[in-house]
C-alpha cells in the first residue's frame, strides 16, 4: 500500500515536467501558510485528519526555491477516539519550478527531508497508569508536486505530497518500520519587503558622427563619397570630390561608321556629363564633333556637325541651358586622335569618330 502510494506520487510529479524558461528573479524572503487533509496510512490505526503548516523560504535561483516548514496534525484513533494521537514536525523542502514567462500558473516538483515527532496515547490495561503515552521522534522524507500562481501581492500554492514517516516504535503497529501519509493542501506565499524594481538602463552614448555628416575639406562632398579629401579652395569639384578636369572626358561618345545617331553606350556617358553640368551651374562647355579619315573633307565636315548636333540636342533636352553650350561645332577630320591611312579599311577609326565637351575658361 505504502509503496504503491509513493510510486503514484512520483509518477504524477514527473508528468508535470515541462521545459523551464527563465524569468525575472525575485529573491525576497517569504512566509508561507497552508492547510489541507492528511490521509493517514491505514496501518497507523488512525483516521484522516486536517493539518496545518507555516514556513519561511526564498528562491535561490529563478527555478529553485527552498522552504523550512513546521507542520501539525491531530488524528483520532480508530479504536478509541478518547485517546490522543498527535504529530508535528519540521521539514526542509526543495521545489523545482517549471516557469514559463507570461503563464499564470506554473507547476513544480517537491522533495524534502525533516523530523517528525509523535505523541501517542494507548490503553495500558491492566497497568494502573493508563492510558500510557509514547513520545518519539524520527526522520521523515517527502516527495510531491504542485502548482504556484500569482494573486497580486501573494502567491497561491496547491500541492499533493507523499510523506514517509520512519516511525518504528508505533504501539498500534509494532511490526511496521515506517508509515506513508498523503498530504493534500492549499497555501499562500507572502513575499517580505518591497517588490524589486528592474534596473534602469543607462542612457545610450551619443552616436559618433557619421562620415556622411562630415566634410573636412569643405568642398561640398561628404567624407564617405569624397575620393579626393584634400581639395583646395577655388577648384571646380566633381561629385566624387575630385577636381573636374579642364575637358570633360567624352571619349566614350563614339559613333558607328558614317552615322550620327547616339549609341546606348554614348547615352550612358552623356548622362554622367549632365550630372556634372547640373552640379556646377557656372561651367560652360563647347560641343565639338569629329570624324575619322575616311571620305571627302566636305562630307566629313557635315557628318561631324550632325554628330555635334546629336550631343547638343541630348544635353538641352536633359535640362542643360543652351547658354552654357558653345557650338555645336563640327571639325570634320581635322583633329584625329590617331593617325590612320585615308584608305579603307584602315581609316575606320572609332576613336576618331567622336564628340567632345571642352570646358571653357
Amino acid at each position: 500500500m505504502k509503496t504503491r502510494l509513493l510510486g503514484t506520487a512520483l509518477l504524477a510529479g514527473l508528468a508535470l515536467t515541462a521545459t523551464a524558461n527563465a524569468q525575472e528573479f525575485d529573491d525576497r524572503w517569504y512566509v508561507t501558510g497552508s492547510a489541507g487533509m492528511n490521509i493517514q496510512d491505514n496501518d497507523r490505526g488512525t483516521r484522516d485528519t486536517p493539518f496545518g503548516a507555516i514556513g519561511v523560504g526564498k528562491f535561490i535561483d529563478p527555478n529553485w526555491s527552498l522552504d523550512a516548514e513546521l507542520n501539525y496534525q491531530n488524528p483520532n484513533k480508530d479504536a478509541n477516539r478518547d485517546l490522543n494521537w498527535s504529530q508535528y514536525g519540521i521539514s526542509l523542502d526543495l521545489r523545482r519550478h517549471f516557469v514559463v514567462e507570461g503563464r499564470g500558473w506554473n507547476p513544480y516538483l517537491l522533495m524534502g527531508l525533516g523530523y517528525q515527532r509523535a505523541e501517542e496515547e494507548f490503553d495500558a490495561f491492566p497497568n494502573p497508569v493508563s492510558p500510557g503515552e509514547r513520545e518519539d521522534g524520527n526522520l521523515a522524507a517527502k516527495v510531491g508536486f504542485g502548482a504556484q500562481g500569482d494573486a497580486g501581492r501573494v502567491k497561491i500554492r496547491t500541492e499533493l505530497a507523499y510523506r514517509a514517516d520512519f516511525d518504528d516504535q508505533s504501539v498500534n503497529a509494532p511490526n511496521e518500520d515506517w508509515f506513508g501519509d498523503l498530504l493534500a493542501s492549499v497555501g499562500v506565499v507572502v513575499p517580505l519587503g518591497p517588490e524589486p524594481v528592474a534596473p534602469v538602463a543607462p542612457a545610450p552614448a551619443p552616436a559618433a558622427p557619421s562620415c556622411a555628416d562630415l566634410d573636412d575639406d569643405g568642398d561640398g562632398v561628404n567624407n564617405c563619397d569624397d575620393k579626393c579629401p584634400n581639395s583646395q579652395p577655388g577648384q571646380t569639384i566633381g561629385p566624387d570630390g575630385c577636381p573636374v578636369p579642364v575637358s570633360i572626358d567624352l571619349r566614350g561618345v563614339n559613333f558607328d561608321f558614317d552615322k550620327s545617331t547616339l549609341r546606348p553606350d554614348a547615352v550612358a556617358v552623356l548622362g554622367e556629363a549632365v550630372q556634372i553640368l547640373q552640379r556646377y551651374p557656372d561651367l560652360r562647355v563647347e560641343v565639338a564633333g569629329h570624324t575619322d579619315l575616311c571620305g571627302a573633307d566636305a562630307y566629313n565636315q557635315s557628318l561631324s556637325e550632325r554628330r555635334a548636333n546629336a550631343v547638343y540636342d541630348y544635353l538641352t533636352s536633359n535640362g542643360i541651358a543652351a547658354s552654357r553650350l558653345v557650338g555645336p561645332n563640327g571639325f570634320g577630320e581635322s583633329r584625329p586622335l590617331e593617325n590612320t591611312p585615308q584608305t579603307l579599311p584602315q581609316c575606320k577609326s572609332e576613336t576618331n569618330r567622336r564628340t567632345e565637351l571642352n570646358v571653357q575658361n
